[in-house]
């Protein structure tokens, strides 16, 4: 039995339902896996099985790579589509030369606010469980830290980044200082995880209905 399994996660699902149904498959009850993608973001999801799961938190630390669909002109609660609207502003022209400046600017360390909507805990509770409850909290500040980014496309609202980042980045708090940085709001539409350090989602198997 591997002790490894690279997962390709499909989109509406949680990460923890992956292992759920491998749970299930597989007959095995150990299980973790090395990072979180939200129900709406698809990708590779390392799953350790059995003495696997030791090694999790090392592979908690690996340089990730996403390719994240930014929506401009909207805000939400949430950073992404799942949330409701609490902002809208008018779009610039997307051109290539606002958006590279901008992300230029956002490349290396940067300090950014988590998501309200985070497992990041707050006096010993998660910001996701204050946003449910509608408790205003300060949201705390964090050091995030992009390798590099490629625009992949560009159309009118929108524009789809590859950006490679150290663990622990937020891609729902770079889309909002994006959309700040261009003088607009903005929001997560899609994401999907395509590396975890020298593990590629081409090598990752889809869940088995």
């Amino acid at each position: 039995m591997e002790t490894l399994l690279l997962i390709d996660k499909p989109k509406g699902i949680t990460s923890f339902d992956v292992i759920r149904k491998l749970r299930r498959q597989l007959g095995i009850k150990k299980m973790g896996h090395a990072g979180t993608l939200d129900p709406l973001a698809t990708g590779l999801l390392l799953i350790g099985v059995g003495q696997g799961t030791k090694e999790l938190h090392t592979l908690l630390k690996l340089d990730k790579t996403y390719v994240a669909e930014v929506l401009f002109g909207k805000q939400t609660d949430t950073g992404d589509l799942e949330g409701k609207i609490i902002d809208e502003k008018p779009i610039p022209t997307l051109t290539k030369e606002l958006l590279v400046e901008a992300l230029k600017t956002m490349t290396g360390d940067i300090k950014l606010k988590v998501p309200a909507y985070s497992a990041i805990k707050k006096d010993g509770k998660p910001l996701y469980k204050y946003a449910r409850e509608n408790t205003k909290v300060e949201i705390p500040t964090k050091t995030m830290s992009v390798i590099s980014y490629n625009i992949v496309s560009i159309d009118e609202k929108s524009v789809s980044i590859e950006w490679s980042v150290k663990s622990g980045t937020y891609i729902r708090s770079l889309a909002q200082e994006l959309g700040k940085r261009i003088g607009t709001v903005a929001t997560l539409k899609n994401l999907r995880r395509t590396q975890i350090g020298e593990y590629s989602v081409e090598q990752a198997q889809k869940i088995p209905d």
